[in-house]
């Protein structure tokens, strides 16, 4: 820095000129003076600015005649592409040029001729779419303008004036302004207080200014209120005080009004005030309106004000003199006072005599029986065809025979009314009865009521035989009228008629109508099907039974159909009519051993082992299927007859020599103590199927059982090998090696299953499990987080996090957070349940416990966890009623439910007992 010239003594860079970059320029100065020094010339100034710009990356400016820099691309992006020039310029334009331009410019001409009458026409149809969507309003208004030539003159006469509604919030606003009040001060309510006073005497002070009188400021606050009040009453502007807008004030009741208004506190006061005016300014412009006076009246009832409320509907009903409105309105809140009432109703009634509602508000308002009689007499002397009239006379009248008379009276009156002959038919005989009906069948060949109400008759009379023929019939008639209605109006009549108790109505309707406008084939099979599960889902079994018979009748051969309607009987019907179901399904599908196989279950059920034995044999004739076999050995194991399920085994290993006739065999003996018999069947099943990966779990397992491990340990592995994605059998070698204390061969062999099966949710969790008991808990939580960057939907792996990993306080958030990202898991709602039930929050545990079983009853863990939780928590109905519901649904997976149930130990023991079990080993 010390050898550095000074700036001012620096040399000036090259073609420097002073203040050129404030606009400087050299200039001359008086001849006599000589010129100045010379400036750059214009060269010099190009070669600069050009320097310059390209130093800042900016283009030259045009000063000096130094042209712009442009683009690369700009001239290409703006060049017209039909110009031939550049790569596609190829030279002068000749004759051939000429005659090929004119040869594609026939081919369009062409092409457009062929074109043109397809174009034209879609243009057309899209031009009327167009104007169908969008009509012009002169066509909205088109009916409306044509239909101004049919108001008579008096309509015209009617209408409204148009009221002045410019500026009238703009003058209302400023009302407003000009009446708002402000708080004074002390001094200037003192000062005005003592204006008005004329005092001679001169009074001594005795304070000395600095104390405020209060006394004194109220009476003058009183007094300026009293002026205030004076100078609004002496205002008036001469609104009629009726409607509530006049400006002077009742001295005596305008505190009573705001105490009413206050005690009412539904509605604040500004709001009615808004909604007075309104309904004000709508009465004005429309003195006819009588829906207007009824809103007006009840908003002055609200108010509080009713004498108001009453001159408001008074004036109403005499401005409107037909409005049933305004005279229902003027009934209803004078009904406090009988006599009122009475007169207004009448003086209503005289001018409206066909107004059936004013008639039924004056029958309430008389007090007995024979009254209410005479004013509907008089009623229906004027509306003879009022339905209501007519019913509400008859339900008035307590002797049978003159209300019999009534209906007779009232269907000759009114003979298209449904509800009046269905009422004459069911006072009438029964022998009277079928010709009412028939007469009104007469009267409204379009009513399926009738025909509905003929079916119950004929069931009532226990006339079985002919409700079938009568509902025929009705759907003949009502198609041949158009009147039929939609099939799923049908299912309801027939669900209806099983309310009232009429189950062979319903059935009747069932079989007559079910089908009617469907095509059979498989789509009928499916509706039908839907229609059943929809009756079962609103509780009426009966019409859902009788869907399924009429469907069994269609699709004699129907598997599915069969096995819903037994599972209808199995639920909610008897054993009888369950058995007679299968009977029939084995009978008509003969090849569906999932029916016999249920059959004989039912059978074996009711104590009937012979019976049982009779059916399988029976299935044995149909089908050598290795599912029957199985059956009969489970029958045959249940009641201890061990040498028969051998002789059975026997049979199917030779018949039907599968691998699971193979298993049964090794667990029968296994399950018997037999281990070496058991390791013999297990091993002559691997020989035939030696990729079946059970049977190697079994094999392992057996070892164990024996105390062999290294056999065992050699088992799994051979199984690992045969079957490399066989979950369990890495599991259960990864255990067994935990147990030897070879805890990194254990690592490893869980690490091996994860290659073959990436994506197993299992194996990590195992894996985590391994470092968890092994007490390495951070490696746990790391391997746990890796688990759930694999699968992060797995409610496995979330509940072990929760439960295993997380602090007590940090549970419920990763609960939240595992719901968020896991879609309806029981494992996880399980997981839920034991956070609430550990906080003490009952209702909220069960109703998890719940949402689990409803989501997959077959897991076996869910139910003890919830049955664990109701011993503590429950009472002997629910633990009563989940004992019965598992017995149902039979839970068959589930982690510890599956140790438990598979142990050979618990061989035999029921599913009550399986539970209990399960529930001890729950942690």
């Amino acid at each position: 820095m010390a050898g550095r010239r000074d700036f001012l003594s620096m040399e000036a860079p090259e073609n420097y000129v002073a203040g050129l970059g404030r606009g400087a320029t050299g200039f001359t100065t008086r001849s006599d003076l000589g010129p100045a020094r010379e400036g750059p010339s214009e060269e010099q100034m190009k070669e600069m600015l050009a320097k310059r710009a390209a130093a800042i990356g900016q283009p030259a400016p045009s000063a000096y005649g130094v042209t712009e820099k442009k683009d690369d691309d700009e001239d290409d992006r703006y060049q017209d592409p039909e110009d031939d020039t550049g790569l596609f310029s190829s030279g002068a334009w000749d004759r051939d040029d000429d005659e090929a331009e004119a040869i594609w410019n026939q081919v369009d001409e062409k092409m457009d001729r062929r074109r043109k009458a397809r174009r034209e026409e879609r243009e057309k149809k899209e031009r009327e779419d167009y104007e169908a969507k969008n009509p012009k309003i002169q066509q909205q208004f088109a009916d409306l303008k044509r239909a101004l030539g049919s108001v008579t003159e008096e309509a015209w006469a009617n209408l409204p004036e148009v009221g002045d509604m410019t500026g009238k919030t703009k003058r209302a606003r400023e009302a407003r302004q000009n009446n708002r009040f402000y708080a004074v001060p002390d001094s200037v309510i003192a000062s005005s207080a003592a204006s008005g006073q004329l005092d001679t005497s001169i009074a001594p002070d005795s304070s000395d200014g600095t104390m405020t009188n209060f006394a004194s400021i109220g009476e003058a606050q009183k007094s300026a209120l009293q002026v205030r009040l004076d100078s609004a009453a002496a205002n008036t502007s001469g609104a009629d005080s009726l409607s509530g807008t006049a400006t002077n004030v009742d001295k005596r009741g305008y505190l009573t009004s705001l105490e009413k208004t206050a005690l009412k506190g539904e509605v604040p006061v500004e709001d009615i005030k808004k909604a007075r005016l309104l309904l004000e300014s709508a009465v004005k412009t429309n003195l006819r309106n009588g829906p207007a006076h009824v809103a007006l009246c009840r908003l002055e009832e609200v108010a509080g004000k009713l004498g108001t409320a009453r001159k408001v509907i008074a004036r109403g009903c005499e401005l409107c003199p037909h409005s049933i409105d305004c005279w229902e309105e003027n009934i209803r809140i004078n009904s406090e006072n009988i006599q009122n009432a009475k007169i207004i109703a009448a003086q209503a009634i005289k001018l409206n005599p066909r107004a059936v509602s004013l008639w039924a508000s004056a029958c309430k308002l008389e007090s007995t029986a024979s009254a209410r009689k005479r004013v509907l007499r008089q009623a229906l002397d004027h509306n003879p065809q009022s339905i209501q009239l007519w019913k509400d006379l008859v339900n008035e009248t307590e002797n049978a025979e003159e209300a019999l008379l009534l209906l007779a009276r009232a269907v000759e009156a009114v003979p298209l009314s449904e509800e009046l002959w269905l009422a004459y038919s069911r006072l009438c005989p029964p022998d009277k009865a079928q010709a009412v009906l028939n007469a009104a069948r007469k009267a409204i060949p379009t009513s399926s009521a009738v025909w509905v109400f003929a079916a119950r008759l004929q069931e009532q009379l226990g006339n079985g035989n002919m409700i079938d023929r009568i509902m025929e019939r009705a759907a003949k008639s009502l198609a041949k009228e158009n009147a039929m209605l939609k099939r799923e109006d049908w299912v309801h009549e027939a669900e209806k008629c099983e309310e009232d108790g009429a189950v062979l109505t319903c059935g009747a309707i069932i079989r007559a109508t079910l089908a009617w406008g469907l095509d059979e084939d498989e789509d009928l099979k499916d509706i039908i099907m839907k229609d059943a599960r929809d009756s079962i889902g609103r509780g009426k079994y009966e019409t859902a039974r009788a869907i399924y018979a009429y469907g069994i009748r269609l699709f004699n051969q129907s598997k599915s159909l069969y096995q819903a309607a037994a599972e209808l009987e199995k639920q909610h019907g008897t054993t009888e009519s369950l058995l007679q179901i299968l009977e029939k399904a084995t009978d008509a599908c003969p090849s569906a051993e999932s029916l016999w196989l249920l059959r004989a279950r039912e059978i074996w059920n009711t104590g009937d082992q012979d019976g049982a034995r009779t059916v399988l044999a029976l299935a044995f004739r149909q089908s050598s299927n290795e599912n029957i076999y199985l059956k009969a050995v489970e029958l045959e194991v249940n009641v201890q007859k061990y040498d028969l399920a051998r002789q059975l085994l026997a049979q199917a290993r030779a018949q039907a020599g599968t691998d699971r006739v193979y298993m049964k065999s090794a667990v029968l003996e296994r399950n018997l103590g037999k281990l070496d018999d058991a390791l013999d069947f297990v091993n002559q099943g691997l020989q035939l199927y030696p990729t079946k990966w059970k049977l190697h779990c079994m094999k392992g397992q057996i070892y164990e059982a024996l105390s062999k491990l290294p056999e065992a340990q050699e088992a799994y592995q051979t199984g690992t090998r045969q079957c490399p994605k066989a979950i369990q059998l890495y599991v259960l070698l990864a255990r067994l090696r935990e147990r030897q204390g070879a805890l990194v061969q254990a690592r490893s062999t869980l690490d091996r299953g994860q290659l073959a099966n990436p994506k197993s949710d299992v194996l990590l969790c195992e894996n985590v499990r391994l470092e968890r008991r092994a007490g390495q808990v951070q490696a746990a939580q790391n391997k746990m987080a890796r688990a759930l960057q694999e699968c992060p939907t797995s409610g496995l792996l979330w509940a072990e996090k929760i439960m295993h990993l997380e602090a007590r306080t940090q549970r419920k958030p990763r609960a939240l957070e595992a719901i968020k990202k896991v879609d309806n898991d029981p494992i996880l709602f399980i997981t839920v349940a034991r956070i609430f039930w550990g906080e003490r929050r009952l209702e909220k545990a069960a109703t998890w416990f719940e949402k689990a079983l409803v989501l997959d009853a077959d897991l076996g863990d869910s139910w003890a966890w919830y049955y664990k939780f109701l011993e503590q928590h429950g009472t002997e109905e629910k633990k009563a009623e989940v004992l019965s519901k598992i017995n149902l649904t039979e839970p068959k997976h589930g982690e510890v439910w599956q140790q438990v149930a598979k142990d050979p130990k618990n061989a035999g023991k029921s599913l009550e007992e399986i539970l209990r079990i399960t529930v001890t080993k729950l942690e």
